[in-house]
């Protein structure tokens, strides 16, 4: 149900950014106000509290938000404090990022090695990405899991390229205890 719920909102905050031709803004503004949200967890819990009144809500959120994010998104926090949904507003704006991020075609790439890379191996990485994918722009990040021994485990969305040497030695080790001896 919360996912009908964050998909619905993301779908319809999304909309509104395509309706008034503000999808970059609309981004950047969604990304600052999780930051926000996520550094002050006493703010989520004033807004989730049972025994406040919505309309101390409400203006509460109005307080803070209006002239520092534009009216729409200002406007669609009260729509969502309104509707009873704001203990889904982490998944909401999660929804609409992803959304927009594939609508202006920002990949995110997951990128795990067994070593730290150098600049120029990880802008190659990226290069090769762009390349070979229909996005326009990567927003890489980058681990370290000295488990893989070499190689590397690339993640875009569900898609996953696995060329770690851990990887081959697991396939290996499987068909080498497949095999009948005679």
């Amino acid at each position: 149900m919360a996912k009908l719920v964050t998909g619905t909102y993301g779908e319809a905050l999304f909309e509104l950014a395509i309706e008034e031709k503000k999808e970059k803004e609309m981004l950047e503004e969604v990304t600052l106000l999780s930051k926000i949200l996520k550094e002050n967890q006493d703010f989520s819990d004033m807004m989730n509290h049972p025994k406040i009144l919505k309309e101390e809500k409400i203006e509460a959120l109005e307080n803070v938000f209006k002239g520092r994010f534009s009216d729409e998104l200002t406007g669609f926090l009260v729509l969502i404090l309104q509707k009873d949904r704001y203990k889904d507003i982490d998944g909401i704006l999660a929804d609409f990022v992803s959304k927009m991020k594939e609508y202006l075609k920002i990949g995110i790439a997951y990128v795990t090695t067994a070593v730290s890379l150098k600049d120029s191996q990880k802008k190659e990485i990226e290069k090769k990405l762009l390349d070979t994918t229909s996005y326009e722009t990567m927003e890489m990040h980058y681990a370290e899991d000295s488990s893989l021994i070499g190689g590397m485990l690339i993640r875009i969305g569900d898609r996953v390229v696995d060329s770690s040497i851990r990887t081959k030695l697991e396939h290996l080790t499987k068909e080498l205890s497949n095999l009948q001896i005679s």
